[in-house]
């Protein structure tokens, strides 16, 4: 045995990366963002097109402008700043669907209002022939 370095010595390979280590890692970090993000509220994204939606009859081409009721902390109807009893509301939002049958209706309900008070108004708003109408809840950011 010589201890001479013998020419056909094979040169050492560097040790492979291991990819498994790195698509775990890529695993974690997905499920965590898709834990700790915010999705869409899909029923805000119109599911018509503007051209395919049904004109409005009886209008001049112009969107009808949005009717806006607040719901306090009391739980009464708030139009443009001014507490409405249900058979008020029902005749305003009456005379509007009168005007422009596709008037849409955002009900805005408050943090501390009961729940009671927002199904009364929707029961209102829909006695009055509103088929257009959606519930908005905004919330603070901290």
């Amino acid at each position: 045995m010589s201890t001479e370095p013998s020419l056909n010595r094979r040169r050492p390979t560097r040790p492979l990366i291991s990819l498994v280590p790195m698509i775990d890692v890529m695993l974690i970090l997905l499920v965590f963002f898709m834990v700790t993000s915010t999705y869409l509220n899909l029923d805000m994204i119109p599911a018509l097109a503007q051209s395919d939606r049904p004109a409005a009859s009886g209008t001049s081409g112009e969107p009808a402008s949005a009717v806006v009721i607040r719901i306090g902390s009391d739980g009464a109807p708030y139009f443009r700043g001014q507490a409405l009893t249900s058979e008020a509301l029902e005749s305003l939002l009456s005379d509007r669907i009168a005007q422009a049958p596709a008037t849409p209706v955002i009900v805005l309900p408050t943090g501390s209002a009961r729940m009671q008070a927002l199904v009364t108004v929707m029961d209102v708003v829909t006695r009055a022939g509103v088929t257009n109408m959606r519930v908005v809840r905004l919330e603070a950011r901290p």
